[in-house]
C-alpha cells in the first residue's frame, strides 16, 4: 500500500493557484522531500493532507484512508510537526505530550509509556518538568517532533522542520529524522534547504508554482540534469556573458550564481570548449539547487 497518495490536487486562493494539478506518491518506510522556495505550494500541500485546508480538486489518501472523508482515521495513523511553534508555553514538556496523548485516546500506563517513549526519541527525557517556554529553539523543535510521535504514527509530516535554526541544532534534528526513517516510519518533509533534502530524502519532489517539476533520488536528479561537477567562472559582467554565450553555442548548460557562471556537466565538457573558455576559477560538486535553477530559472532559497 502506498503510504501517501495525491492525485490531481488543486488549491487556489483567489486568483493565486497555490497547488496546481499535483500528483505524488510516497512509499512506506521512505522519506520524501518536498523541495522548493517559499510560495511553491509545499505548506499548502501539507495542510491539505492533514485536512486543515480542503482541496478544490483531486484526491488524497493516507494509508488507504481518504482525506477529508476519513480524516479521523487518517489522523490516527499520522503525526504532524508544524512549521510554527504552537506548543502550550505554560505547560511542562511532559504535560504538552500528555495532552496530545490523551487526545489520541491513550490512558493510564499506556499514556505514560507513550510519553516516555516520545521523550526518549526526541532526547528530552531529562527535560520533562521544564516549561515549554523555557526551552531553547532547538529543544522546542524537538518537543514538536516528540508531540507528533507520541501516538506512534506510521506516517509523519514535517513542515520545514529546521527553519530558523542554527547549523549545529539543524544537524541534531537531521540525526533525529534519520533515526525515524531507519525505524521504518514514512516521512513527508517540506524544506527549502538543499543540504537537508540531499542528506535525508530517499526521493525529492521539486516544486515550483504549485507543480512538481522533477522527482527522483537526489543523486539521480543531479546525474540526469547537471552531472557531477561544475566549472565556475568569475569575472565582470562582460566576461560572464561571454562564458554563457560560448557554452550555449556548444550546447553545454550553465547557471548564473551571483558573481559567477557555473558550467554544468563539467565532466562532459569537451576539450575544445575548455580551451575557448580558459581554465575555470573553481571546480565544485553539483547540487540539487543547480537542478532546480536549471529547470525553473528560480532559486530554492
Amino acid at each position: 500500500m502506498t503510504a501517501v497518495r495525491l492525485r490531481g490536487l488543486v488549491k487556489s486562493f483567489g486568483s493565486l493557484r497555490a497547488v496546481d494539478d499535483l500528483d505524488l506518491e510516497v512509499s512506506p518506510g521512505t522519506c520524501m522531500g518536498l523541495l522548493g522556495p517559499n510560495g511553491a505550494g509545499k505548506s499548502t500541500t501539507m495542510r491539505m493532507i492533514t485536512g486543515q485546508v480542503l482541496a478544490d480538486e483531486g484526491s488524497i489518501s493516507v494509508l488507504g484512508h481518504a482525506v477529508p472523508a476519513q480524516s479521523k482515521q487518517a489522523r490516527a495513523v499520522m503525526g504532524v510537526v508544524p512549521q510554527q511553534d504552537n506548543l502550550d508555553a505554560e505547560l511542562t514538556v511532559r504535560q504538552n505530550l500528555e495532552v496530545f496523548a490523551t487526545l489520541y485516546g491513550l490512558r493510564g500506563a499506556e499514556r505514560r509509556s507513550a510519553v516516555d517513549r516520545a521523550l526518549g526519541i526526541a532526547r528530552l527525557a531529562d527535560r520533562g518538568t521544564t516549561r515549554a517556554d523555557d526551552l531553547s529553539g532547538g529543544m522546542k523543535r524537538r518537543l514538536l517532533i516528540a508531540r507528533g510521535l507520541v501516538h506512534s504514527p506510521r506516517v509523519v509530516l514535517l513542515d520545514e522542520p529546521t527553519v530558523g535554526l542554527d547549523p549545529q541544532v539543524r544537524a541534531e534534528l537531521w540525526s533525529l529524522v534519520d533515526d525515524l526513517r531507519s525505524q521504518g516510519v514514512t516521512l513527508l518533509m517540506s524544506t527549502h534547504y538543499i543540504e537537508e533534502a540531499q542528506r535525508l530524502a530517499d526521493e525529492v519532489a521539486m516544486m515550483s508554482r504549485g507543480r512538481v517539476v522533477a522527482r527522483g533520488a537526489p543523486r539521480q536528479l543531479m546525474d540526469a540534469h547537471v552531472g557531477r561537477r561544475a566549472f565556475e567562472y568569475f569575472g565582470p559582467p562582460a566576461r560572464l556573458h561571454e562564458v554563457t554565450e560560448v557554452a550555449r553555442e556548444a550546447g553545454s548548460p550553465t547557471r548564473r550564481t551571483g558573481p559567477s557562471v557555473s558550467l554544468l556537466r563539467g565532466e562532459q565538457v569537451p576539450d575544445s570548449l575548455r580551451s575557448r573558455l580558459g581554465e575555470p576559477s573553481a571546480v565544485r560538486e553539483t547540487t540539487l539547487e543547480d537542478v532546480f535553477v536549471l529547470l525553473t530559472g528560480g532559486s530554492v532559497e
